[in-house]
C-alpha cells in the first residue's frame, strides 16, 4: 500500500477551539457597553496625542523644517479610524443581546477599541520632524543684464562641462566683474539639470579663515548644528569629507588673496584624472591661480569700447542722454576715460545720471582728468576697493614700485628694461647690480602684473590701466611719508615749466608728454631725485642753461625725444641719463664728469655722429650702455668698453666688421649681456651662425644695409649640434634685416623663441626656410625644433624674388598678423586650413595679390578669407 502521510487532528482539540470562538463571541456581546465606554475613552486620548503632533509639526515648520513622512501616514491613518468612530456612533443599539445584530456591532466595537488604541501608542514620536534639504543650488541675485561677459562664461563654462579640469580660476584686476562672472556661472548651475548634489557658495576675502569655509560648507550639506561649533577643524574637516567624498559637488570661492588648503578644509580635491568635482575661484593675483593648482585660468579682461558704452548708457539713462544734442558726445568721452572698467563705468554713470547741461558733463571730464580722486563715489567706491590690491602687494618696494609707474602718462607702453634701469639708479633694487637687479626688476614686475596693477603688451612692455594709474596718483598725493612728494603733470599741454614754487619739497616730478619750449625758471629742488622732462620741444634761446644748477641730489633725468640745450656737468649725483630717440648730433664732453652715472641711453640717436674720446670710459660706474640703432661709431669705441669693468648690459649698433669681430672674440664682452645688436652698413664676411649663437642674451638683432652679406653659413652639422647644445639663440625675438643679398634665412629655425620677423627690400632672397638646408642635419638633432612655433609677426616688404616662405606648410600655433607688400612672385602661403580654423591671423597684402594667390584647397582659402585686410595697391 506505502507510506501515507495525514494531518493528525484529536478530538480534544477541535473541541477547544470551538470553545474559544464561542467564548469570544460571546464576549463581542456581553462586554459591549464596556467596550463603548473605553473606545470613548481612548478616542479622547488619542485625540489629544493628534493636536499635539500637530502643534509640533507648525513649531517645526516655522523652523524650516519638513514632517515626516511617517507622522503624515500616521495622521491620515488617525482620520480613518476617526471616520469609522462616528459611523459607529450612528448605528442602532440592537433591542435584543442574543441578536447577531448585537454581535456584530459588538465586534466593530471591539476591534476599532483595539485599532485607536495601538494609533495612540504609535503617536509618541521623538521627531515629527526633520530639516529641509537644501536645494542643490541656491540662485544668486544679478543685474538684470549683464554686460560684455558673455564670451568669456562661454569659455569658462565650456572648460568645466567638457575639459579635464577640475580646478578653474578667474583673476583680474579688481571691479573688473570677477564676482558678476562667478554667479552667472552658480545661476546656470540653477537653471540648467545638472549631476552635481550640491553646489557651494563661499565667500573668502582677505581674512582668510579655513573654518568660516568649512561652516558655510556644513551649512549646505546639513551638518551645521549645535554641536558644530564645538568640534576642532581636523573633526570638521573629516565630516565634510565623509560626506563630500560620496557626493559631486562644485564649489565657487569667491576673492581669495592666497592658497587656501582645500584638504584642510575636507575637501575631496579634484585632479586632471578625477574631474567628478569642480572647484571655481576669483582673485585678483595671478599668482593664486598657481598656488591653488589651477587646471585652467582664464583673465576677465576690462570691456571693449562698445560693451563698456552700453553698461554707461544703462547706467547713465535715456532720459539724461536725451536731455540735450551735446550731451551723447561728451558721455562718450567720460566713458572712454573709465577704461572699459565695469566698477568705474557704472560709478561715474550713476553720478552722472542727473546731469543734464552740458557744462555739468564738461566740467566732470576735467575732474576725471586731473583729479579723479575728487569726481564723485571715485574715492569710496572705486580707488578703496582697487587699494586692497596695493596693499596687498608683497613689500614696500614693488608699492613704491606701483607709484613710480605713475611718472609715465595715460596708455603709454612703459619699457621694462627701462623701468628696472631706472630702478637700480634710485636705490629700490637693494644695492643690487648686473643679473641680480635686473631679475629682480623683473620678479617686482611679475608680482604688479599678477595682481593685475599692470598690464602686458608687446616688444617687452607693460601700461597702467588709465583707472589704477589714477587710483596710483591719489595714494602718492596721499602719503603720511615727508621723505616723498610726487608732481606729475604728464600731457597737460604746458607751454611753460610749472613755477618756482611748485618744485619745493617735491622728490619725483615729471613733465613728459607736454609742449614745453620755455624754460626760464631757476628752480631751488634740493630734495629732487627724479626729473622725467620726455617729449617736449625746447628751444635753445628760450632756455636757462643753467636750468639745473640747484638739483645736487638728482639721480635720474629723462630727456628722449627732446634735447640737450642744458649745463649737466654738475649733475654730481646723476645715476641715469636717458637721451633716447633725441636729435643729439654730438655728445658733449662734459658728460665725462657724471663720474656716478649707472645708466645712459643713447638709442635711436640716428643723428649722433660724434662721441669725443674717453668720455665713455671715464664713467667708470657705468652698469648698463644703450647705443642701439645709434648713429655712426667709430670702432674705438669698442676698445673703450673693456675699461667699464662695471659694465653689464650692452645695447650696440655696429658699423664695420672688425668692430663686429671685435666684440665677438673679446671674452670681457662676450661676459656681459648684450641683448640688442644692429650691424648697419657693415662690409661683412661671410658670418657664421655660430660666432651670433655666442651672444646668448641676444633678444634683438637688426641688419641693415650689409650688402656684402650673400649668408649665413652652417659650416657643419656639428655647428648646428652646438648651438642647440649651448641654447644658442634661444633669447632671440626679433629679427629685422634690410637691403642685404641675403638669398634665405633658414637659420632662424635655431630661434625657438621669435616674435617679430620683418624683411624689407631684400630683393635677392628666394625663400625664408630652404628644407634643403637641413637635409644633412640629423633628425634627431631636430627633433621638438618647430619652425616659427613662437612666432607672432611676419612682415615682408619688397622681396621681389621671394617665391616661397617654406615649401612645407607651417602650424604658426601663436601668428597674428602676416603683411606682404610688393613680393610679386610669391604666389602660395604655408597654410593649411586647420591653421585657418583654429585662430584669426590677420593678412595684410594688396588686393591684387590676394586674388592671385594660389591655394591647396577652397577650404583653406574660405578659412583666411575674412581676415584678409587690404593695403592700397
Amino acid at each position: 500500500m506505502g507510506n501515507v502521510c495525514s494531518p493528525s487532528i484529536t478530538c480534544d482539540d477541535t473541541i477547544s477551539r470551538c470553545l474559544d470562538c464561542t467564548v469570544r463571541k460571546a464576549g463581542y456581546v456581553c462586554n459591549l457597553q464596556d467596550n463603548i465606554r473605553a473606545l470613548k475613552e481612548e478616542v479622547r486620548r488619542l485625540t489629544e496625542v493628534r493636536n499635539d503632533v500637530k502643534i509640533r509639526i507648525i513649531v517645526a515648520e516655522q523652523q524650516q523644517m519638513k514632517p515626516l513622512e511617517q507622522v503624515h501616514g500616521w495622521i491620515s491613518r488617525v482620520q480613518e479610524v476617526e471616520s469609522k468612530v462616528e459611523k459607529l456612533k450612528e448605528e442602532e443599539y440592537p433591542e435584543s443581546r442574543c441578536s447577531k445584530s448585537t454581535y456584530k456591532l459588538g465586534k466593530k466595537v471591539f476591534r476599532t477599541l483595539r485599532e485607536v488604541r495601538s494609533l495612540r501608542q504609535e503617536g509618541d514620536f521623538k521627531d515629527v520632524a526633520q530639516p529641509i534639504p537644501e536645494n542643490p543650488v541656491d540662485e544668486r541675485p544679478l543685474p538684470p543684464t549683464v554686460v560684455g561677459l558673455q564670451l568669456t562664461f562661454d569659455r569658462v563654462w565650456r572648460c568645466l562641462m567638457e575639459e579635464h579640469a577640475g580646478i578653474v580660476g578667474l583673476y583680474g584686476m579688481g571691479g573688473v566683474g570677477k564676482t558678476t562672472l562667478l554667479t552667472q556661472i552658480n545661476n546656470r548651475f540653477f537653471d540648467t539639470p545638472n549631476h552635481f548634489d550640491f553646489v557651494i557658495w563661499v565667500v573668502v576675502s582677505r581674512d582668510l579663515q579655513l573654518e568660516k569655509i568649512q561652516e558655510s560648507i556644513a551649512k549646505k550639506i546639513g551638518l551645521f548644528n549645535e554641536s558644530w561649533k564645538n568640534k576642532s577643524m581636523q573633526e570638521k574637516a573629516q565630516e565634510i569629507f565623509k560626506i563630500l567624498s560620496k557626493k559631486k559637488f562644485v564649489l565657487l570661492l569667491d576673492d581669495i588673496w592666497e592658497l587656501v588648503d582645500l584638504d584642510q578644509v575636507g575637501l575631496p580635491i579634484p585632479t586632471r584624472t578625477s574631474v567628478s568635482n569642480k572647484v571655481v575661484f576669483t582673485t585678483r593675483e595671478f599668482e593664486v591661480c598657481g598656488q591653488m593648482e589651477a587646471h585652467r585660468s582664464f583673465k576677465v579682461e576690462c570691456l571693449r569700447y562698445d560693451d563698456a558704452w552700453k553698461l554707461f548708457e544703462q547706467k547713465v539713462g535715456a532720459d539724461t542722454l536725451d536731455s540735450h544734442p551735446d550731451i551723447p558726445e561728451l558721455a562718450e568721452t567720460l566713458a572712454k576715460d573709465c577704461g572699459g572698467l565695469p566698477l568705474a563705468l557704472i560709478t561715474v554713470g550713476r553720478a552722472m545720471a542727473s546731469r543734464k547741461t552740458p557744462r555739468e558733463w564738461e566740467h566732470a571730464i576735467e575732474v576725471l582728468r586731473s583729479s579723479a580722486s575728487k569726481f564723485a563715489g571715485m574715492e569710496k567706491r572705486v580707488f578703496s576697493r582697487l587699494k586692497f590690491s596695493f596693499d596687498f602687494l608683497p613689500s614696500d618696494a614693488t608699492r613704491f614700485c606701483l607709484l613710480y609707474c605713475t611718472l609715465f602718462p595715460e596708455d603709454y607702453r612703459i619699457s621694462i628694461e627701462d623701468l628696472i634701469d631706472c630702478w637700480i639708479c634710485e636705490g629700490f633694487l637693494d644695492d643690487h647690480d648686473g643679473i641680480e637687479a635686473r631679475n629682480q626688476g623683473y620678479s617686482l614686475i611679475r608680482n604688479l602684473l599678477h595682481a593685475c596693477l599692470l598690464e602686458e603688451e608687446k616688444d617687452n612692455c607693460v601700461k597702467m590701466h588709465d583707472v589704477v594709474r589714477d587710483m596710483a596718483l591719489w595714494i602718492a598725493s596721499t602719503m603720511d611719508n615727508e621723505k616723498e612728494k610726487f608732481l606729475v603733470l604728464t600731457g597737460a599741454g604746458l607751454t611753460e615749466a610749472p613755477s618756482v614754487g611748485m618744485w619745493k619739497d617735491v622728490t619725483r616730478m615729471s613733465l613728459m608728454d607736454n609742449k614745453i619750449k620755455r624754460l626760464t625758471v631757476s628752480p631751488t629742488s634740493p630734495c629732487l631725485l627724479t626729473l622725467f622732462l620726455n617729449s617736449n620741444y625746447f628751444e635753445n634761446d628760450k632756455v636757462n642753461y643753467h636750468f639745473f644748477k640747484s638739483m645736487a641730489s638728482l639721480r635720474v633725468l629723462k630727456l628722449s625725444h627732446s634735447d640737450l640745450p642744458f649745463e649737466i656737468s654738475n649733475l654730481v649725483s646723476l645715476q641715469h641719463l636717458d637721451l633716447s630717440n633725441s636729435i643729439l648730433e654730438r655728445l658733449p664732453m662734459e658728460l665725462k664728469y657724471l663720474v656716478n652715472l649707472k645708466c645712459l641711453n643713447l638709442e635711436y640717436t640716428f643723428r649722433l655722429s660724434r662721441i669725443s674720446p674717453q668720455v665713455i670710459s671715464n664713467l667708470k660706474m657705468l652698469r648698463v650702455l644703450r647705443m642701439f640703432e645709434c648713429g655712426s661709431i667709430l670702432d674705438s669705441l669698442v676698445e673703450e668698453l673693456l675699461d667699464l669693468e662695471h659694465l653689464n648690459v650692452l645695447t650696440i649698433t655696429l658699423h664695420s666688421n672688425h668692430a663686429l669681430q671685435r666684440l665677438l672674440s673679446s671674452s670681457r664682452l662676450q661676459s656681459i649681456s648684450i641683448p640688442s645688436l644692429c650691424l648697419r652698413g657693415c662690409r661683412l664676411e661671410p658670418l657664421t651662425i655660430f660666432s651670433l649663437a655666442s651672444l646668448r642674451h641676444l633678444q634683438t638683432l637688426h641688419l641693415v644695409e650689409c650688402n656684402d652679406l650673400e649668408d649665413f653659413m652652417i659650416d657643419s652639422v656639428g655647428e648646428v649640434i652646438k648651438i642647440r647644445e649651448i641654447h644658442g639663440f634661444h633669447s632671440l625675438q626679433n629679427v629685422y634685416i634690410s637691403h642685404s643679398k641675403l638669398r634665405q634665412v633658414t637659420w632662424l629655425i635655431l630661434a625657438p623663441n621669435l616674435k617679430h620677423l620683418e624683411m624689407q627690400n631684400c630683393r635677392y632672397m628666394e625663400e625664408i626656410i630652404n628644407i634643403g638646408k637641413l637635409g644633412e642635419v640629423p633628425a634627431e638633432v631636430m627633433e621638438n625644433l618647430i619652425p616659427f612655433a613662437r612666432l607672432e609677426y611676419l612682415i615682408l616688404k619688397g622681396l621681389s624674388n621671394l617665391k616661397n616662405i617654406c615649401s612645407n606648410a607651417l602650424p604658426f600655433p601663436r601668428l597674428k598678423e602676416m603683411s606682404v607688400h610688393e613680393c610679386s612672385k610669391l604666389r602660395q602661403l604655408p597654410l593649411d586650413c586647420n591653421c585657418g580654423l583654429e585662430r584669426k591671423i590677420i593678412i595684410e597684402a594688396e588686393e591684387r595679390w590676394w586674388k592671385q594667390l594660389q591655394w591647396d584647397d577652397q577650404a583653406t582659402q574660405n578659412a583666411f578669407h575674412p581676415y584678409f585686410k587690404s593695403q592700397l595697391d
